[in-house]
């Protein structure tokens, strides 16, 4: 990281005002800091001694808004509460503002300790010579430099003015981790108190002056589009002021009210060209996977020869269906269109993305659109999509006016993207002791990336090298894909594939404890006993951390003390994002249904920032996958998405959330991802308490299906 000059930061055009600025760069997920350095993220220190953070990193219930100011303070040795943070909309001047792939703590890890740094030193340096001493007589504590000789202070504040005529230093010293006092504490989440109070605001709660409100009526079969409508009986309902097509697929109803849009759109008369896809099914969806598995898949991990492995041979095929994102929030954007600008108020975590495709839409440059990145009512990928930015824009442009369109629990659900279905082939060999000397796994599903035109580098899928990697040192073993098409629209899903490769890998890992007559515990165990690196792209999996997270899970579970009777346990454990997790689940069987009493999870994730944000974190993630484990399953009839609402697509309710407890393993390595990780090991450990309790053996989700 190379700390930009106060004259090249004045030179990007950004008025800093009063104080000492400081730009810094901080890179996504496969990103990489280019020759020409351009910053993306600002430390601001006023007279005031206000210390602000500019990034553009956009918060969805992760704790960014926390998290992130705690690694620059650290450093800094800022006074907590001096600090705030400032949300950047979407400009050219940052690098790639996504916040998607659990990145935005393990990639700005670096560049925000070497910003905090920086500042500490100028202001060191300005302190000493305010005094006329030495810098090594001068120490930064608590948003003040004082000189240890004379016990002289000055605030941040006081010195900024001098600091900012300073050179920033190109290198600097960081602090050791025995050493942090912000790092590694369990501070309460700045965020916190405005969403108590309800005055935080989301996207769906903004509002403008004059404000208009619109529903679109989309078509029901994928890929369909208008043919004709009547709007007649929509504009006899009060407050209806315009109905007009949306691009090709849908028509829009505004209204003064969502209500008055929702009863113009429910008697709006379309005419729908249902094109190639009206006779659409799930059955032919996965028939269609079923006839490309058989074609060579692309080697994405290889070691040794398992098709030349002796002993015993085990297989099992494992199906997973599309799944919803299903965020509370459903879809919203605020748009005000004036003639040669455009202004977006969004709920989104690609605001980039948002304002190029605006853009396009409807005819400007996009320096001509402004976006806004509002708070989200959870986001679990589905806002990285810009479909309704786009919806907004357009209506907008229409009327010449402010409007907010609103998607309805319906629409959100059946005019989505989904998680992609997928088809796993897993053969293994087992020696004469019953443990795999060869293991093949075969990923059959399409590609999210190459659906949306992206590139497809040697026909694997781009978040494949994240989320499918190798788990256990097994000396001949084979991880290949195989990629399929469909016409079902798909996008990131919170953890992606990870979570269809864990849960068969890890059900099938169980069942080859189970064919030998071992502890499934203690079978992946000794599967891990030696110390291994395995490269797998640009990651080393590394089996001591895999290990280390399975007994430490396995130990506070209490895996080898007796069970209450009727109660059942289960264990998974996979790394993705960089992160190593192990889940032991304990359930009993009620009804013929598990009932999920208490899971334990344990982390390997490198440094953790917020002990507290990391649990949330991990307690979110569990309770998400447990309810997409349990009843998650987008379904096609007649091309149509069947389901549309949450009573037959069900979260997890209150009273059937187990007890979750948290774990993470002492670790001095750089913090790794920890939004996706604990997401897929939770299906496949239910299933494996499942196999305990009942000897059957679940190989397609969802459980209750």
């Amino acid at each position: 990281m190379s700390p930009l000059s106060r004259r090249g930061f004045v030179g990007a055009g950004i008025a800093a005002g009063a104080g000492l600025v400081i730009g810094f760069y901080l890179p996504h997920k496969g990103g990489s800091e280019r020759d020409s350095f351009s910053p993306n993220a600002y430390l601001r220190i006023t007279p005031d001694n206000k210390v602000t953070i500019v990034v553009a990193r956009s918060e969805m219930g992760q704790g960014v808004r926390t998290a992130l100011p705690m690694i620059l303070a650290e450093e800094l040795e800022a006074d907590w509460k001096q600090i705030e943070i400032e949300q950047a909309g979407a400009s050219t001047l940052f690098g790639d503002q996504t916040t998607g792939g659990s990145a935005s703590i393990r990639t700005t890890w670096d560049p925000m300790r070497k910003a905090g740094a920086t500042a500490r030193e100028m202001l060191i340096s300005a302190a000493a010579l305010t005094w006329g001493v030495p810098r090594s007589g001068c120490m930064a504590e608590n948003g003040h430099i004082r000189h240890a000789a004379t016990n002289r202070s000055l605030s941040y504040g006081d010195l900024v003015g001098k600091a900012s005529t300073l050179p920033i230093p190109s290198d600097v010293t960081l602090k050791q981790s025995k050493d942090y006092k912000i790092v590694g504490q369990r501070l309460a989440r700045v965020d916190s108190p405005s969403k108590v109070k309800g005055e935080a605001v989301f996207g769906i709660d903004f509002r403008l002056p004059g404000m208009k409100y619109a529903v679109l009526s989309r078509c029901p079969v994928i890929g369909g589009k208008v043919a004709s409508f009547d709007d007649k009986d929509s504009k006899k309902i009060g407050g209806v002021s315009f109905v007009g097509k949306v691009g090709d697929s849908a028509v829009a109803v505004m209204a003064d009210s969502v209500w008055g849009a929702m009863e113009g759109r429910r008697v709006l008369n379309v005419n729908w060209d249902e094109g190639p896809n009206k006779d659409l099914t799930t059955a032919a969806v996965m028939a269609s996977l079923k006839q490309v598995a058989s074609k060579k898949g692309a080697n994405m991990y290889s070691s040794g020869e398992p098709a030349k492995a002796a002993g015993r041979h085990i297989s099992a095929e494992y199906t997973l269906p599309f799944m919803a994102h299903a965020p509370m929030e459903p879809g919203n954007c605020t748009a005000s269109y004036q003639a040669s600008k455009c202004e977006l108020w969004a709920p989104t975590q690609v605001p980039q993305d948002c304002r190029e495709s605006v853009a396009t839409a409807i005819g400007l440059d996009p320096d001509q659109v402004k976006v806004n990145v509002t708070l989200m009512g959870g986001g679990f990928g589905r806002r990285l999509e810009h479909d309704y930015a786009v919806e907004a824009a357009l209506v907008s442009k229409a009327i010449n006016a402010p409007v907010k369109v609103v998607w309805t629990r319906e629409d959100d659900m059946r005019f989505s993207t989904y998680r992609p279905a997928s088809i796993h082939q897993l053969s293994a060999t087992l020696d004469g002791s019953g443990y795999a000397v060869g293991l093949t796994h075969r990923i059959i599903a399409p590609s999210i990336s190459g659906q949306k035109g992206q590139p497809v580098p040697n026909g694997v899928d781009p978040d494949l090298p994240d989320e499918a990697g190798p788990v256990y040192g097994v000396p001949n073993y084979l991880i290949e894909y195989v990629m399929a098409e469909t016409p079902v629209p798909l996008g990131w899903m919170r953890s992606v594939y990870a979570l269809q490769a864990a849960f068969a890998l890890e059900s099938f890992i169980d069942e080859l404890a189970v064919a030998a007559g071992k502890d499934p515990l203690q079978y992946r165990l000794h599967l891990l006993a030696k110390d291994q690196d395995l490269p797998y792209f640009t990651t080393t999996w590394k089996t001591s951390r895999m290990r280390g997270v399975l007994q430490l899970a396995g130990e506070k579970a209490g895996w080898d003390k007796p069970l209450p009777a009727g109660h059942y346990r289960g264990v998974a454990c996979f790394g993705c994002f960089a992160s190593y997790m192990a889940e032991v689940v304990e359930i009993s069987m009620e009804n013929g249904a598990p009932r999920v009493q208490r899971v334990v999870a344990a982390v390997d994730c490198g440094q953790v920032v917020n002990p507290s944000i990391l649990e949330q974190q991990i307690q979110g993630g569990i309770v998400y996958g447990l309810a997409n484990a349990l009843r998650a399953k987008i379904t096609i009839e007649k091309g149509r998405v069947v389901q549309g609402n949450f009573d037959d697509y069900a979260p997890l309710r209150m009273e059937e959330t187990p007890t979750v407890e948290v774990y993470a393993v002492s670790s001095p390595e750089a913090p790794t991802g920890i939004g996706e990780p604990s997401v897929p090991p939770i299906a496949p450990a239910v299933c494996n308490a499942i196999y305990a309790a009942t000897k059957k053996r679940i190989r397609a989700l969802p459980i209750l299906s």
